[in-house]
């Protein structure tokens, strides 16, 4: 079965067709011109803002132009991962998609059903002649997947809308109420390479198979970070032996937990041996650690022939690591207020050491933002010691949950008569653009939802067919219960 057979059917035809336009985040030129287009074929009123974010404006249908004129709001870009042995370009390739069981999987890459089913959902919607609805701001965003550039740059008075239906939530059953903020936290420092010693060998490692995901939805799961843990066997293997990073690189976007490491060291050839035996048997610990989260774990450590490059000094080596092992990952503080909601964590999300030059890359995150920022500090206070210096960019402001939401109330109550149960009403950890958007339209009321995405930021990520089916079924009726004009 293909993907446009499979109903909503122009919602997976949309999918189809969007997934066929690479569109990696701050590349978004394709993907936005074929949305244009879409708007100017639908004779729709379509605006680009300065930033490049599209606005397709739809009227309300007949009988529904007395309704609260809404906002529907996807993001553009998706999240560009694949497997080391996948060979996949993505500023050319389209996503290859196959549907397995219930769940639409990529092969060997990121799906982009992250925000790629909300996209498909509002296009659905605008090209629609038998949908009831109000006046309709379609918004698609860009950039949202590294820094929410287009959320931060959209200015007040471009939307007309008044309530708010964002469509980048993770679970059916879930409606999304508040989200937290983020920054990112860059430490960067130079060295003066070593030339080594004549005889000496090198050994390439890499530790892969890690399951990754999104640094904010799954970041509770204790999955394994591939920064830390080859971190963590390069500090117990100095211990033992002594040998010298000649290159460190793991890990990739600051969204996602790393899930490969590959790193070149070199040592005398006589202790290559007892090298790989403490790796293995610190590796043989760490899959038990994570034989849960992380069942494909995997640790190579081969001889790959003679010393040629330059090497890190020993001093900043020991304090590189030193600092890295002090860096740190996952949960910081859960929130006293909101049951089972992480409240700061962060993400050691790229560790590159090559050509004279160290550079570290965290996500940190917090509902709470004066926790965050102290967060980031400690964060920069590890890697000042090892003599790095850190720059904070891209930060954005959470979303504070507003107990008194209409439409919240509305969704939630539909939710409890289609389905017969409640739904879960709750703030997330990842950053959704609803905070970004409310600092210009602070009025509007605001609501996330979406269907059961799994794996989402890794090249395990697919999304469940029925639970697209659900979602659908579930915003039809929404849209029609959007209230009258206040």
């Amino acid at each position: 079965m293909t993907l446009p057979e499979l109903k909503p059917q122009g919602l997976w035809k949309f999918f189809d067709d969007l997934n066929s336009i690479p569109r990696p985040s701050k590349k978004e030129e394709r993907v936005r011109e074929w949305v244009v287009k879409l708007g100017h074929d639908w004779k729709f009123k379509t605006q680009i803002d300065e930033v490049g974010n599209v606005l397709i404006q739809k009227p309300a249908t007949p009988g529904m132009e007395n309704r609260t004129p809404i906002v529907m709001q996807s993001h553009l870009d998706m999240v560009c991962q694949k497997n080391a042995d996948t060979d996949f370009n993505f500023d050319e390739d389209g996503i290859r998609m196959y549907v397995d069981g219930d769940w639409v999987r990529a092969q060997g890459t990121t799906l982009g059903a992250d925000n790629g089913i909300g996209v498909a959902t509002i296009l659905a919607v605008l090209d629609s002649s038998n949908i009831p609805h109000p006046a309709i701001d379609a918004l698609f965003t860009i950039d949202e997947e590294t820094g929410m550039t287009g959320a931060l740059g959209l200015k007040g008075g471009f939307l007309e809308g008044q309530i708010l239906l964002n469509l980048d939530t993770e679970d059916d059953d879930e409606i999304s109420i508040g989200c937290a903020g983020g920054v990112d936290v860059t430490s960067k420092a130079t060295y003066e390479s070593e030339v080594p010693v004549e005889g000496l060998k090198a050994m390439k490692l890499a530790f892969t198979g890690g399951s990754g995901g999104h640094s904010g939805m799954d970041i509770h799961k204790g999955i394994a970070n591939a920064n830390k843990l080859m971190n963590r066997l390069l500090l117990v293997a100095y211990d033992a032996v002594d040998f010298r990073i000649e290159t460190l690189e793991g890990g990739g976007l600051r969204n996602a937990i790393p899930r490969e490491s590959h790193c070149t060291v070199i040592m005398d050839a006589s202790d290559c041996e007892a090298f790989a035996e403490v790796c293995l048997s610190e590796f043989e610990k760490i899959t038990a650690e994570y034989r849960t989260t992380d069942p494909g774990l995997q640790w190579s450590c081969e001889t790959s022939g003679d010393a040629s490059s330059e090497v890190l000094p020993e001093d900043v080596q020991e304090s590189l690591l030193m600092a890295i092992q002090a860096c740190p990952v996952g949960i910081h503080r859960m929130s006293p207020d909101i049951p089972n909601l992480v409240q700061t964590s962060n993400n050691l999300a790229r560790v590159e050491v090559k050509d004279g030059t160290i550079t570290l890359q965290c996500l940190c995150r917090s509902s709470v933002d004066s926790e965050k920022d102290d967060h980031a500090r400690s964060i920069s206070a590890a890697f000042a010691l090892a003599g790095l210096e850190t720059d904070y960019s891209g930060q954005y402001p959470g979303w504070t949950p507003n107990p008194n939401s209409s439409i919240v109330a509305t969704m939630k109550e539909l939710y409890e008569e289609k389905y017969g149960e409640e739904p879960r009403v709750l703030a997330c950890h990842a950053g959704l653009e609803c905070g970004i958007l409310g600092t210009n339209y602070p009025e509007m009321d605001m609501v996330s939802f979406g269907p059961n995405i799994r794996g989402a930021h890794s090249p395990d990520e697919c999304v469940q067919i029925s639970s697209v089916q659900k979602f659908w079924d579930y915003l039809m009726d929404a849209l029609q219960r959007i209230p009258v004009k206040p």
